[in-house]
């Protein structure tokens, strides 16, 4: 995963960018009707069950938009919520409430979402030595949020972007001309560009994993849409040369299954592709 430094910095181009898209020029339906030295107080209330997710970015947006916001969390991220819990509390300019309330539950009603289902393949998996896994198939420009709700929901983050990892997949492998070929290049080029970066390879059958078995430093293994059966033999004969990781279209329903195969990781596109948002609102009071 990228630096904590660089995390920050993608936090703050989100706010500034959202501000930016969402602003303008200025909330005139607020301007209008409301003078500028009237003070408010809003409320964060749930709507739906599930896992809170975006309550710290909710603080970090609050702060951008006017530094004497203030708020008042009564609920932490990751923790289960209910219809009708009061998550916090957010007094100040009521200008500045209304600024920044609809970038807040954007963000926070995506977040949850994806916690609650993170959660939700967490917690099939407990038991196993098995970890769930995000992916690169997030929201364009919002993709730090999205991997922060995965982690707030019992989720590990696979690499962030194309630039801290490298995974050698099926498209990479056979334009390089095969599995050695595309591992020894790779390893050449890491070497040649003083770059220390993790390999992992995808395989498709029992026969590139015994291929991609040869090489050195090889630091993971992609078991791509195997049935439980060869998942179980990919595993036997990958051993502790390197960590596994399942993947390919695995739902909630085969997860448990699939982690019972001894796999270190599972990965899925859907904790950040396919999520309806969590039903919250902001009421003044």
């Amino acid at each position: 995963m990228i630096s904590k430094k660089q995390f920050e910095k993608e936090l703050n181009i989100i706010i500034s960018n959202a501000v930016r898209e969402d602003v303008g020029g200025g909330d005139y339906s607020s301007l209008a009707c409301i003078p500028e030295s009237a003070q408010g107080k809003a409320k964060l209330l749930v709507k739906e069950d599930g896992i809170i997710a975006g309550v710290e970015f909710a603080k970090r947006i609050f702060e951008y938009v006017d530094i004497n916001l203030q708020v008042e969390a009564l609920i932490n991220d990751g923790n289960e919520v209910k219809y009708g819990d009061i998550v916090f509390y957010v007094s100040g300019s009521s200008l500045s409430i209304l600024k920044a309330e609809r970038l807040v539950l954007n963000a926070m009603q995506r977040m949850s979402a994806i916690a609650t289902k993170t959660k939700k393949f967490a917690n099939l998996l407990e038991g196993t030595k098995t970890k769930i896994l995000d992916t690169r198939k997030t929201t364009p420009g919002i993709r730090a949020i999205e991997k922060w709700a995965v982690k707030i929901g019992g989720g590990e983050n696979h690499r962030f972007a194309l630039y801290d990892m490298i995974m050698l997949k099926d498209n990479h492998i056979d334009f390089a001309g095969g599995i050695t070929q595309a591992i020894t290049k790779t390893k050449r080029y890491l070497e040649d560009n003083q770059l220390d970066l993790k390999i992992i390879v995808e395989a498709r059958s029992l026969k590139e994993i015994k291929e991609i078995l040869k090489s050195e430093g090889v630091h993971r293994i992609l078991i791509d849409n195997f049935n439980y059966d060869d998942t179980r033999k990919a595993v036997a004969l990958i051993g502790d040369k390197c960590q596994t990781e399942s993947s390919g279209g695995i739902t909630l329903e085969t997860a448990r299954k699939y982690a019972e195969c001894g796999v270190d990781y599972i990965s899925s596109g859907a904790l950040t592709h396919s999520v309806y948002n969590m039903d919250l609102s902001l009421k003044a009071i």
